[in-house]
């Protein structure tokens, strides 16, 4: 199964857009994000992939948020993704091509630290974000 270039506009709780509230996603989301802010020999081999959908989903898409932040000519794991067939030449080219319509933050490292300063207790607005995403996604807890 091949993953799907990123959607128009990243989802309403990508963990990269700036107007997306504090403490949302777990310590762990946050913390894989400054990792692709690394130079290429030294990010992960894994693409970063929407929360919407999950992985074996046949809906499943490379995140919006993470295509519109990094730069693809140098994400580690777009080139490896197109050796092993998890993504077409032209999903390779549309995450590279890619422009964000939403403001997000300009590095992972950035992204991270706005997430996690409320993890542990979430404001209203990121409650009511966790809410619609725990109906949305049964399988995350």
């Amino acid at each position: 199964m091949t993953i799907l270039p990123p959607a128009p506009r990243p989802c309403a709780f990508c963990p990269y857009g700036t107007d997306v509230p504090s403490g949302v996603w777990g310590g762990v989301e946050y913390a894989r994000l400054p990792l692709y802010d690394r130079p290429t020999y030294d990010q992960p081999a894994r693409l970063f992939s929407c929360h919407v959908h999950a992985l074996g989903d046949a809906r499943a898409r490379v995140c919006g948020g993470w295509a519109g932040c990094h730069d693809g000519d140098h994400l580690l794991a777009l080139r490896l993704a197109v050796v092993a067939g998890q993504i077409t030449v032209e999903t390779a080219e549309a995450i590279r091509d890619y422009s964000c319509p939403v403001e997000l933050f300009p590095s992972g490292a950035e992204a991270a630290v706005h997430g996690v300063r409320e993890i542990s207790c979430p404001g209203p607005e990121g409650r009511r974000a966790i809410d619609k995403i725990r109906r949305a996604r049964a399988d995350l807890t």
